[in-house]
């Protein structure tokens, strides 16, 4: 499905956009907030500003609480272009810590089995790193909303209910030691829809015998559309207001 709905930058005039007929915008999602904290924002903001109680808003593909970065919201018809979006690849600066690992797989939780990393050097780190590049098997963290028999994942985690949960295979394009301080890692990766960066950070650790979750995240980029050109959600809501005034 080609994509031919208008994208709102951090750049665009505000003035002359048809949220109704269909726009998407570039969001630079903050920490703590969920990517449906983030579409409820927009909902209300642009729905008061159209007059519109039921305004049609949706995102084009979730970022974790914990996580920063682009998030592209649909709205209006242009949420007809949801799955077009959610195709492209993804970009992100991911933090590793290796040492332990965590029931969610990232910070959420409190560490666990912690061991020490001493004897780990960084040479053995783009050893394991090369292997998980190209096509992989992938199984989605127990904490994810990824549905079995009607019922999301974290769902039967947090009643300590048992789950087979099938691996799915992913690409990944590139994924690059960015930084190595020992137990502290940053990498770049690029990746297929579907990726849990999550579940790489724990499946690099458990390669590497000391366990490994994800410190941190920030998406910079799906396919051609970059971070560097999203609004902050307080300055979205400020060029409304602007063009109200």
């Amino acid at each position: 499905m080609e994509i031919t709905c208008p994208i709102i930058t951090k750049d665009t005039e505000l003035n002359q956009i048809d949220y109704l007929a269909g726009v998407a915008v570039l969001i630079d999602k903050p920490k703590d907030w969920t990517s449906f904290d983030v579409v409820a924002k927009l909902r209300n903001t642009v729905g008061k500003h159209l007059g519109v109680r039921k305004l049609k808003v949706g995102h084009a593909g979730t970022l974790d609480p914990l996580a920063t970065g682009l998030l592209i919201l649909c709205i209006g018809k242009a949420t007809k272009q949801i799955e077009a979006f959610q195709g492209l690849y993804k970009s992100y600066l991911a933090d590793i810590k290796l040492g332990a690992h965590t029931k969610t797989y990232d910070a959420e939780a409190e560490e666990e089995d912690v061991q020490s990393t001493e004897h780990i050097k960084e040479v053995n780190i783009l050893k394991e790193i090369e292997s998980f590049t190209g096509m992989i098997s992938q199984k989605p963290p127990i904490y994810s909303a990824i549905k079995v028999k009607g019922k999301a994942l974290y769902k039967y985690a947090r009643k300590g209910e048992e789950v087979v949960i099938k691996s799915r295979n992913v690409e990944i394009h590139d994924f690059i030691l960015k930084s190595c301080d020992i137990p502290h890692l940053q990498c770049e990766i690029n990746c297929s829809k579907g990726t849990y960066i999550r579940s790489l950070a724990h499946d690099l650790g458990a390669q590497l015998g000391v366990g490994g979750y994800l410190s941190g995240l920030r998406r910079t980029g799906i396919g051609h559309f970059s971070i560097d050109d999203a609004l902050t959600l307080p300055l979205f809501i400020e060029k409304l207001l602007d063009e109200e005034s």
